[in-house]
């Protein structure tokens, strides 16, 4: 092999691949040259005097993983957590909805820095964006979170989201934060045009994400997914989150929301749903069959108080299932790694010690996470020629060491420092610390926009 171009060399590590053997080393070597993985294996076998050019990181008590796969957030959300905090999900959006009708996109590139900061120290290398509410002249919201994805340097899954139904037509959001179908997708149309990257390489790539039943209507769902499988990107939208949803579905369309989403053609793999809470075992067998797949969000959906979703049945149902943050204002710390603890925390409460391993939580939010977003063959496992997107946990500390199982210790002990995390074979985080943009910065950023935000919700 030609050991031309950039080069890393991470030597001495505990290697989880999550590749489909499952396969550990507790001592191994990892090569990257350039934005691939190119050697994987024990140190004893794995030559790195063949890579005299590359930069050598000791693994040294040390668990090497790929990078987490956030597969639903709401970046914007950032500037306004703690608010509506002992809220349903229903009160909780009819209190925002009002402040979030005042963001601009400055306000947006302040919150997308700042939540995307926090979860590349988190762990997470690869994140999605459902950015669904785009207030008349708040200037290009997307653009301005692609600009704050670019600067922190994560691989980025923003999709284009959008609300038609608003209050006077029964919806839930106000009128003011809705737009016309025509615009709407005209608008989509746009964003796949100007960003989406179809290639293996890619670090962009936009999804289309109406909002969710009660608050978009029947025609702009069908016309979406039409469009999404002309221009051949992925769809998404919220779905099954709360016993309210499903009484709603119930109302309006007399059948529960997977049905009517089935209605509309919203069924595949070219589909992923948010949060998935409340399914029957008929819903799954059909999420199953289709290809269909889940954003599992367990923190988000305990601080709403929205259930527990039944992640074990749908992993042993074969439903491509991945993890999310969700939006910052229903899970203010948005750490990718709490989320597979949660994931394993809240199996747990309901189905028994067995319902969910801390390896299986593992892979949702890897190896799952890349499956959801149709990139497994590229991400989600440590494997020669996947990008070389990884993170290298320190277990040294007071609050690991001793900890006889090293993903124990990553799922179920407190977050490590992360040592060292590449994306596309870059360094974002070194030392525990966002290489990239300065935290200091953000922070001041992100609490002028709150107060900016909050200060016009008040006028």
């Amino acid at each position: 092999m030609d050991p031309s171009g950039a080069q890393t060399v991470i030597s001495h590590a505990h290697v989880v691949t999550m590749d489909a053997a499952d396969r550990e080393w507790a001592d191994a070597t990892v090569v990257l040259r350039d934005n691939r993985i190119v050697a994987v294996g024990d140190a004893r076998e794995v030559d790195t005097a063949a890579w005299p050019d590359a930069v050598h990181v000791d693994g040294r008590g040390c668990v090497l993983t790929p990078g987490l796969v956030n597969t639903h957030h709401h970046l914007y959300q950032w500037i306004t957590r703690g608010l509506a905090a002992d809220h349903t999900l229903f009160e909780w959006l009819t209190t925002l909805y009002p402040v979030w009708a005042g963001i601009d996109a400055a306000g947006v590139n302040a919150a997308a820095r700042g939540a995307l900061g926090v979860l590349a120290t988190s762990g997470c290398t690869t994140s999605t964006d459902h950015h669904y509410v785009f207030p008349v002249g708040a200037g290009d919201l997307l653009a301005a979170e692609i600009e704050a994805a670019a600067a922190v340097g994560l691989r980025f899954h923003p999709t284009r989201g959008s609300m038609d139904l608003g209050r006077s037509d029964g919806g839930l959001p106000p009128d003011a934060v809705v737009e016309s179908i025509d615009d709407i997708l005209t608008a989509s149309a746009d964003a796949v045009s100007r960003w989406h990257d179809p290639s293996p390489d890619a670090m962009l790539r936009i999804g289309l994400a109406p909002c969710s039943p009660f608050s978009v209507t029947s025609d702009l769902l069908v016309a979406s997914a039409a469009l999404a499988r002309d221009l051949g990107v992925r769809l998404h939208t919220h779905l099954a989150e709360t016993e309210d949803e499903t009484a709603f579905c119930a109302e309006r369309f007399g059948c529960t929301p997977l049905q009517y989403m089935e209605r509309l053609d919203w069924l595949g793999d070219d589909v992923w749903f948010a949060h998935g809470v409340h399914f029957t075992d008929d819903a799954i067998a059909d999420l199953a069959r289709t290809g269909t797949a889940i954003a599992h969000c367990p923190t988000s959906n305990a601080r709403l108080g929205a259930g527990v979703a039944r992640t074990r049945d749908l992993v042993a149902a074969g439903v491509p299932v991945g993890l999310g943050v969700d939006g910052a204002a229903s899970n203010e710390s948005c750490r990718m790694l709490e989320e597979a603890h949660m994931a394993v925390m809240m199996a747990r409460a309901v189905g028994g010690p067995t319902a969910l391993t801390t390896r299986q939580s593992l892979r949702l939010s890897t190896m799952g996470g890349a499956r959801v977003l149709g990139r497994d063959a590229e991400l989600g496992s440590i494997e020669v020629g996947k990008l070389a997107d990884l993170v290298l946990w320190d277990l040294t500390t007071l609050a690991h060491s001793g900890i006889d199982d090293p993903v124990a210790a990553l799922v179920l002990g407190a977050q490590p420092p992360i040592r060292r995390s590449w994306v596309d074979g870059r360094v974002v985080v070194a030392d525990g610390h966002c290489t990239t943009v300065d935290a200091e910065t953000v922070a001041r950023d992100v609490a002028v926009a709150h107060r900016h935000l909050l200060a016009k919700a008040d006028r």
